[in-house]
């Protein structure tokens, strides 16, 4: 969403899960309009220090929401298109559906290969992905969500 530290936005299913989840709920931060609105201060772990809102705000108010819907359909189409890069190479394959701005990936064959390409990548310093790993099986996330990202 624009605001590159400290703030994130969230699409979420099922709202109360994460609710569940970050719940504070100590006696001072009761008050008599609980339930009338959502509470986001159980959305996330940290109370306050800094003024997030106010970053997205500055965003919302400079982008609008025409502007930021572009965005966000931009970089989703920007996934679809690596995704379709990949599946064109068949030394590749997706890992997992791609959503919103993610694309999971891989190189076809062992972890330690894709280990390897990861460190090429990183080390370069042109992009930066991030790997995970799941039932043993390593693979690499690139999430689209710089403004400066383009097609070539």
């Amino acid at each position: 969403m624009l605001v590159n530290f400290d703030c994130s936005a969230l699409w979420l299913k099922q709202p109360r899960w994460i609710v569940d989840a970050f719940n504070v709920d100590p006696l001072y931060l009761k008050h008599d309009q609980q339930g009338s609105a959502p509470d986001y201060r159980h959305w996330q772990i940290p109370l306050g220090r800094r003024f997030r809102a106010l970053k997205l705000w500055f965003v919302l108010r400079l982008y609008g929401v025409e502007n930021l819907q572009k965005h966000i359909r931009k970089h989703i189409a920007l996934a679809h298109l690596f995704e379709k890069l990949c599946l064109s190479d068949e030394r590749f394959e997706i890992f997992e559906e791609v959503t919103m701005g993610l694309v999971c990936f891989r190189l076809k064959g062992d972890n330690d290969t894709n280990e390897s390409l990861l460190r090429r990548i990183n080390g370069r310093g042109k992009i930066h992905l991030v790997p995970s790993k799941i039932d043993d099986v390593y693979f690499l996330r690139l999430a689209i969500c710089s403004r400066f990202t383009e097609d070539s």
